[in-house]
């Protein structure tokens, strides 16, 4: 299930810390209601530009506390203007977080993003369906390990949904698949 946050009624100019916080507060309620597999969409859709210190408290907590607070629960965000993406980026960047981005339908990664993440979510993304690490090693030329290691992360972070599968000869294997 989808639920959607619309940030842009808070305000087309959001400052502060606490502003954050009561807003943040609102999150989590939902969050403590979805289910594991659940995505929470914050809609920036009105949105003109936050400060650092928004970003920092309103998305950085959310995002460093999803998987402890609230495991199995996905965070994106979209319709951001190009001073608030500018501003979260940064934001995540110096917290060392990533999140996904939803623009215009298409999917990407925000903030603090190696370029072995990134190749890996995209190709993911570029699948349109549920892929094993086996196939996402050969098409990135990476070896096994390396992949699984990538995929944990991503996993980790919220970024891609791990679900259990089987191969063709009937063996179990995991699949990934971003959040749709």
């Amino acid at each position: 299930m989808e639920k959607r946050f619309r940030l842009g009624r808070h305000g087309a100019q959001l400052w502060t810390r606490e502003k954050a916080r009561q807003i943040r507060s609102q999150l989590i309620g939902i969050l403590e209601v979805l289910e594991a597999g659940d995505v929470l969409v914050i809609d920036a859709a009105g949105v003109e530009v936050f400060d650092l210190s928004f970003a920092n408290e309103l998305f950085g907590k959310t995002v460093s506390s999803l998987a402890t607070e609230h495991p199995g629960r996905f965070v994106i965000v979209e319709n951001l203007s190009e001073y608030a993406s500018e501003n979260l980026s940064t934001a995540l960047d110096s917290l060392n977080l990533i999140m996904t981005e939803r623009k215009q339908g298409d999917l990407g990664l925000l903030g603090k993003v190696h370029p072995a993440d990134d190749a890996t979510f995209a190709e993911i993304v570029r699948s349109g369906q549920a892929v094993t690490a086996g196939t996402l090693s050969k098409k990135l030329q990476v070896n096994l390990t390396a992949m699984n290691e990538r995929l944990s992360k991503l996993t980790g972070l919220g970024l891609v949904r791990r679900e259990k599968g089987s191969s063709a000869s009937g063996r179990e294997q995991y699949v990934y698949r971003v959040l749709n």
